[in-house]
């Protein structure tokens, strides 16, 4: 639970992306945070008080004068106890308020007495108000007061025109989030992950290929991009969603990752290669499906896959390599051997039959000095971990540069 502990108070201002709010609110208290929510009187006829209190848990507040707090001051007492603010959706109106520090209700007034708290705000208008003068100066002032600007996205709009404007997505917000609270680790670092599985064509319809299903890959490029770096996925066949804030490049080979990897690696501080890489690719592809037959009646020939991760470490002046290392036994002496013969000063292993297809992992760091086991966790808890002990031992690296196991 990424967000345990925080307390968010989510204001609500008027547009038909007040729907996608009740979501956020559900998401954000599912990684743990504690959400008070706060609506403009437009909001209100977009979506109902009732319906955000029983979502959050919490009274609803949308009255400058409460008397349900002690002093009235909901403004002062809501934005004291808060961690982050979020406004979601901002509409336009919201945003000249927010730039010229007009305060006309509870939640302008809100953030126009929120102190230290941060405040974060997710535009949501048609394309046309978006792009507007008035709007894009009032963005610019805005911007220059520290106001976290989220979005706003690209796509379909409520009025029918398509374009930029859309509220981000829930799950969009909650990765924003996330990230607000998460030390930024790999500042400015360039990273490259792959994951996933490769499938290799036996003919135009078949493959072979392994039970890979690129959660732990996707999950650290997220981490990693939360951790404050630019991070590129190459990734083979999934079912998944392109983690938000993730540039990706899709293969299906072997051979495909190989040189999508090999062709920009020299660019990146980290590499970290989670792919379970097939070992070998069928030398002899049938152009035409293979018929139904006896078996006995089927020859197929294998040649060897180039080794990606142990290309990238002998790059010169390559980046700092990761590898993972899935095994059925014998997991400490094949995870080192395996990081020895690579060369590589991290390598993390865990049991196949544990972690393949599920949603929790159980990693062992193995490095110069030894294993470093980790706790059972979710997959997105093992990642945010994961990027946290990479970037302590990348600053060790870069502080001793002739030490390649630092």
């Amino acid at each position: 639970m990424r967000l345990k502990g925080k307390r968010i108070v989510l204001g609500l201002t008027g547009g038909i992306a007040c729907y996608k709010s009740a979501e956020l609110c559900r998401r954000l208290m599912d990684h743990g945070a504690d959400v008070t929510v706060v609506m403009t009187e437009a909001a209100c006829h977009f979506i109902t008080p009732t319906t955000m209190q029983a979502l959050s848990g919490n009274p609803v507040f949308i009255e400058t004068l409460d008397s349900r707090m002690d002093n009235s001051m909901a403004h002062i007492n809501l934005s004291r106890q808060a961690d982050l603010i979020i406004i979601a959706p901002c509409s336009a109106d919201f945003m000249a308020k927010l730039a010229h520090g007009l305060a006309d209700d509870l939640l302008s007034t809100l953030c126009l007495a929120r102190g230290d708290c941060s405040l974060a705000i997710a535009p949501a208008m048609n394309r046309e108000m978006w792009a507007h003068p008035a709007t894009q100066r009032n963005l610019s002032l805005i911007k220059s007061d520290s106001t976290l600007i989220w979005g706003p996205g690209t796509g379909s709009q409520a009025c029918g025109e398509t374009g930029d404007g859309r509220m981000l997505e829930p799950a969009q917000l909650v990765s924003e989030t996330i990230a607000f609270f998460t030390p930024k680790a790999l500042l400015g670092k360039r990273v490259l992950i792959t994951a996933g599985p490769t499938e290799e064509p036996i003919d135009p319809v078949r493959v072979i290929s392994n039970k890979s299903s690129g959660k732990m890959g996707y999950a650290i490029a997220q981490a990693a991009h939360e951790a404050g770096a630019q991070v590129s996925l190459v990734t083979g066949p999934t079912a998944l969603s392109v983690p938000y804030g993730v540039d990706v490049t899709y293969v299906q080979t072997a051979r495909q990752m190989h040189q999508a990897v090999l062709a920009d690696a020299y660019r990146y501080d980290v590499f970290i290669a989670v792919a379970a890489v097939a070992d070998w690719y069928v030398s002899n592809y049938s152009e035409q499906k293979h018929k139904k037959v006896d078996p006995s009646g089927l020859s197929l020939e294998f040649a060897q896959n180039p080794d990606i991760l142990a290309e990238v470490a002998a790059l010169p002046d390559g980046p700092w390599c990761v590898g993972f290392a899935a095994e059925t036994n014998n997991l400490s002496e094949y995870a080192q051997s395996k990081r020895q013969r690579k060369n590589i000063p991290l390598i993390v292993g865990n049991l196949a039959q544990d972690t393949m297809n599920a949603d929790t992992t159980t990693m062992i760091l193995f490095d110069e000095q030894g294993e470093h086991p980790m706790p059972k966790l979710t997959k997105d808890e093992a990642a945010g971990h994961l990027i946290q002990q990479i970037a302590l031992r990348l600053a060790k690296s870069q502080q001793n540069p002739d030490n390649v196991d630092a």
